[in-house]
């Protein structure tokens, strides 16, 4: 695979893709509340969801698909192969700009609904892939260069096994993507909910109840590596969560990875840092922070990395319906 991002085969390696993600411009830490876009409160896109208000929402109309239909005919078979030069939405163009500065500079949500689901899974792939290059650039999620994650339970009998691959509830955290998009294809018996909060609004919270806190979110956390560092490496990586470049604030959070450093021997968190967490994960569970999006078959959910953090409710399967959904990470610049 290629280490590094490649037009040919259109698509950024892991490292390269992280490293662009993490690449952020810091100036000061802020000293007052943040007011933009992204500094949303769960309650109120709940309001705007059920009123079906929701400038943060769009539809597929039957033109689009059509140009989505056209566009995987005359794609290339090898979905890394597909680019934005040979994957040709002329249609769609105004609306993806609007759903890129959603992402980038405002809400930091947007679900796009009625994708079709019924064509095959390689027409399915095809499809979310080509869009994707339309959004930003797709990379690679893990070091094994997988492009498109499945997001199912595996049944598989091992307790170190990464969480979306079983049905258990996963806690706040953030990829190292600017984008991470999923796909609905299929839902659960019961459970499933994707939940996301802000993370703007998480800071905003932390400055006004504990403002000694706040220096610590901009030095670095240890981020425990799961076995996915280099042979003989340390067992964790250092991440500063935040950063503000005087206008906006990207942050980095992953509630486990950052707590389970202190499996390894000799590696505590600070108790700042471990004040911190309990913090964002406290009201992270608060409803009027939170907003937990029941997500239909052909619903795209896309999220900032930087502004939104995402978690997913435990769920239950039956043998005739299985939870299914595909994971689309993007570079937007």
């Amino acid at each position: 695979m290629v280490g590094s991002a490649s037009p040919a085969m259109g698509f950024r390696s892991f490292a390269a893709q992280s490293s662009h993600y993490f690449a952020r411009e810091h100036v000061r830490v802020p000293s007052k509340p943040l007011l933009s876009a992204a500094a949303w409160r769960g309650s109120e896109l709940r309001q705007e969801w059920r009123a079906g208000t929701a400038s943060w929402c769009y539809e597929l109309s039957d033109d689009d698909r059509g140009e989505l239909y056209a566009a995987v005919a005359q794609a290339p078979a090898e979905l890394a192969l597909i680019n934005r030069d040979n994957f040709v939405l002329p249609g769609l163009a105004g609306a993806i700009s609007q759903w890129r500065d959603q992402l980038s500079t405002g809400f930091g949500v947007q679900i796009v609904k009625g994708l079709p689901t019924e064509e095959p899974m390689e027409w399915l792939r095809r499809a979310y892939w080509g869009l994707g290059h339309h959004l930003g650039e797709p990379g690679a999620q893990n070091p094994q260069q997988e492009l498109l994650g499945e997001v199912r339970d595996y049944r598989e009998d091992d307790p170190s096994v990464r969480l979306y691959r079983t049905p258990h509830n996963i806690n706040l955290h953030c990829d190292a993507a600017d984008v991470v998009g999923l796909f609905c294809l299929q839902t659960a018996v019961r459970g499933g909910h994707s939940r996301i909060v802000s993370t703007v609004t998480l800071f905003n919270e932390l400055l006004e109840e504990h403002a000694e806190l706040v220096p610590s979110l901009f030095e670095p956390f240890k981020l425990d590596r799961r076995g996915e560092g280099s042979k003989g490496g340390l067992p964790y990586s250092e991440i500063v969560p935040c950063c503000f470049d005087g206008d906006s604030l990207r942050t980095f959070y992953h509630s486990d990875y950052m707590r389970s450093i202190s499996r390894h021997a000799g590696v505590v968190l600070t108790a700042q840092q471990q004040h911190i967490l309990d913090f964002y994960d406290s009201r992270g569970a608060d409803s009027d922070l939170y907003f937990d999006m029941w997500l239909e078959p052909g619903d795209i959910q896309l999220l900032s990395n930087h502004s939104v953090a995402h978690a997913r409710t435990a769920y239950v399967d039956s043998a005739q319906q299985r939870r299914h959904l595909l994971r689309l990470w993007l570079s937007l610049n």
